[in-house]
């Protein structure tokens, strides 16, 4: 019976999954009781809590009472129960991955299972390396779905990450690749505009990571002379130039495993570019005033605004240094496509300054759809000093278009005129098709046919029309008319 149904024949080796902190546990769901003996023992070889049963109320009833990582179950063409599962258990518990079984006369059924939120399915009968296999991939999206979610919480969690607020499909992505970034040790190019959070990313890389507690050191390519740079890189042994009173390890060997960020990798010299390539390939530097070598094992991240791979065509950035550094790429969002974590991100830095000033500040609907127009060149960096401004500026508890930068109140008031424009346009375009007048239009006539009747007589006009000196004078003065009498 079981070689009917898992084949065994075909099995040459079950690979072994790698084990997470607690047991993955597993739920199969089929009538067939030979098939439930067989699924099971496999997957407890293989490292599994596993459950089993082959009525679907009892199915429904553990997944209520336990959590569930995977759920293998059993599609009866005849029947829609399972289908029916498989959509509850999506909706109801979207963490658990689903993999379906069907007879090979119902491959459509699997089809349908997929769209329902299945993950995977197996076609009956099959080999034991196929389980084994289907298994292992949906521990895989098990974990990393996991991960990637607890990477999530930590980020919301952390009061100093604010940076990397959002949930805009961009920075959905970019969690899904640090979730799985920061549990290795490659080396991670980071690629984006000034102020998208580069350093904040190198950072949380390493916070998550296995290494975390080791030291994160960073260094400023663009900011540092090639000899300081050298020194900082590589270290020094003491006479090595006119101040080395002593030998100074490098960053490369003080990181003891950790990680050193090369921020602005793209102002390092073709010289220096050339010894840090051997250092990441030989795992060793040699101090500067050296004869010897010192082995290393920090994790490299660097970072840039530049296009490398431009750099590299045209030979200011060498080939195979930018090989050796991008095994792992990624590339920050500007804050102008994402637009919708906007007021995630001032949300944020409006808390963290209240709660700093012991003081309240919220943002009007104005200056809000302000920011929200914004391109943003300078991206979150120049969010977050608008928003520090506008605290500071502000006389009260409420941030108005007045407190923010000058550029983003031009745009404000910009956007204000084209809007008051446009709703007298409409309204001219309204009335005309109509074929009345506007009020605005029959104000105009009123005034000045008061004042043509008076013989230029403003003030008589006013009393007569019922409105102040000033207001009349104003309404003039809106209409351009210096002498009413020859206007028109």
């Amino acid at each position: 019976m079981l070689e009917t149904v898992l084949n065994i024949g075909a099995m040459e080796s079950i690979p072994q999954i790698g084990q997470p902190a607690a047991p993955l546990r597993l739920l199969v769901v089929d009538p067939d009781a030979a098939v439930r003996s067989a699924c099971a023992e496999i997957a407890s070889g293989l490292g599994y809590a596993v459950e089993s049963t082959g009525d679907l109320s009892r199915a429904r009833s553990l997944l209520r009472g336990q959590t569930t990582d995977i759920l293998l179950v059993n599609l009866t063409p005849a029947s829609s129960q399972g289908l029916e599962l498989v959509s509850e258990v999506k909706l109801l518990y979207p963490d658990t991955s689903v993999i379906a079984m069907t007879a090979s006369s119902s491959v459509n059924s699997a089809v349908e299972a997929m769209r329902c939120g299945a993950s995977d399915y197996l076609t009956k009968p099959f080999a034991m390396d196929e389980l084994s296999a289907v298994l292992d991939r949906a521990a895989q999206t098990h974990m990393t779905d996991t991960a990637t979610r607890q990477l999530r919480e930590r980020l919301r969690l952390s009061q100093g990450l604010g940076a990397m607020i959002g949930r805009a499909p961009e920075m959905e992505k970019l969690y899904r690749i640090l979730s799985k970034v920061a549990q290795s040790t490659h080396p991670v190019l980071i690629l984006g505009e000034s102020g998208t959070g580069k350093e904040l990313v190198a950072r949380t890389i390493h916070a998550y990571g296995p290494n975390a507690q080791k030291p994160f050191l960073p260094v400023d390519c663009g900011s540092l002379a090639p000899t300081l740079i050298e020194s900082e890189l590589f270290g020094y042994v003491k006479g090595a130039f006119t101040g080395a009173h002593r030998t100074k390890d490098g960053l490369l060997v003080a990181a003891e495993g950790g990680t050193v960020f090369l921020d602005e990798i793209g102002e390092l010299s073709l010289e220096l570019q050339v010894k840090l390539l051997r250092a990441l390939q030989e795992k060793e530097v040699r101090p500067v005033g050296a004869t010897h070598r010192v082995p290393i094992r920090a994790r490299v991240v660097a970072a840039t605004n530049r296009d490398l791979a431009s750099m590299v065509e045209k030979g200011s950035f060498r080939k195979d240094l930018f090989y050796r550094l991008n095994v792992v790429n990624l590339r920050l969002p500007p804050l102008r496509d994402r637009r919708e974590d906007i007021p995630l991100l001032a949300a944020y830095f409006l808390d963290r300054i209240s709660r700093e000033r012991g003081r309240k500040f919220t943002l009007s609907d104005e200056a809000l759809r302000t920011m929200m127009r914004h391109d943003w060149p300078g991206n979150v960096r120049e969010l977050e000093n608008s928003v520090e401004r506008a605290c500071a500026l502000s006389s009260g508890p409420v941030l108005h278009l007045g407190d923010l930068p000058t550029q983003l109140q031009q745009q404000g008031i910009e956007a204000q005129r084209a809007a008051t424009a446009a709703a007298q346009e409409a309204s001219a375009a309204n009335a005309s098709v109509a074929g009345v007048k506007t009020l605005a239009d029959l104000e105009r006539e009123a005034i000045l046919g008061a004042i043509r009747t008076l013989n230029g007589d403003k003030l008589q006009a006013a009393k007569l029309l019922g409105i102040g000196k000033t207001t009349l004078y104003r309404k003039l003065k809106e209409y351009g008319v210096a002498d009413p009498q020859r206007d028109e």
